[in-house]
């Protein structure tokens, strides 16, 4: 039986890929940062599917040492991880720090995963072949990148700073892809769609979206498809490969944003 960690996993797109990886006969390691919602959504797949193997890690992805804590987790719980998708996102209009003090569209919807993925990267290695799949968004394709301002100190905009991050999921997945050449990993990116999530409505209340079982397709196939196999370093849209902002396709612009964030994330 293949193992898929999913974050961000109680609602929304994440919940979605959660019950649909599922019905595929995966085991699904199901992340959220509220336990009571997690058992929720635990029991609503066993409702649904009573053999499915379904566990819910409880960590708040805006604290590191939570993030840390939900890899050891992870490596303890499973000897193998077929794939990884790092779904979990939050949009902070208003500037607000971590607890270790950084910007949390930065800190939840680019350094978190960035961490996992490292801390996990041995057992995906050793489970090969192995995807990671990490969900962006079109939005990445109007944001700029400022590696002397990344956490917005200078002046913030709540809509800049996510879109940023966003772009920061793509440039990741693509230096991911770079590193991960030959050792049996693939990493892309996506954007789901305009997808009537809780978050849309926070960020976005004047936009209509689409359900999050469609929203939740793109990453299902990406973690299942034979279509895909092999196939890395790309974004992708609606199930195909699409255009991503240009800065992706730059090696130095990608290595740098890895390199700051493995000095603030502590990985070497």
């Amino acid at each position: 039986m293949k193992t898929v960690l999913i974050t961000g996993a109680t609602d929304g797109i994440g919940k979605q890929t959660a019950l649909q990886l599922a019905r595929h006969g995966w085991r699904v390691l199901l992340h959220g940062r509220n336990s009571q919602r997690g058992e929720e959504v635990v029991g609503e797949i066993l409702d649904e599917m009573p053999h499915a193997q379904v566990e819910y890690l409880n960590a708040d992805l805006s604290s590191l040492n939570e993030v840390r804590q939900l890899a050891r987790t992870v490596l303890a719980l499973t000897p193998r991880l077929d794939a990884l998708v790092n779904n979990a996102g939050g949009f902070f209009p208003q500037r607000q720090l971590s607890r270790d003090g950084l910007e949390m569209n930065f800190a939840v919807n680019h350094l978190a995963h960035f961490l996992l993925t490292n801390l996990l990267l041995g057992l995906l290695q050793s489970s090969a072949p192995a995807r990671v799949v990490t969900v962006s968004s079109v939005i990445h394709r109007n944001a700029r990148l400022n590696f002397e301002d990344l956490q917005f100190e200078q002046s913030y905009n709540g809509t800049r700073a996510y879109a940023t991050s966003k772009l920061m999921n793509v440039l990741f997945a693509a230096e991911l892809a770079r590193r991960m050449e030959g050792k049996g990993v693939t990493s892309n990116s996506l954007h789901p769609g305009v997808v009537a999530t809780k978050m849309l409505q926070s960020a976005f209340p004047s936009m209509q979206g689409v359900s999050p079982v469609d929203g939740a397709a793109t990453s299902v196939y990406l973690v299942t498809s034979p279509d895909v196999e092999g196939v890395t370093g790309k974004y992708f849209e609606n199930k195909q490969i699409a255009p991503h902002h240009p800065l992706a396709d730059d090696p130095e612009a990608c290595a740098r944003l890895w390199e700051i964030s493995a000095r603030l994330a502590g990985v070497g």
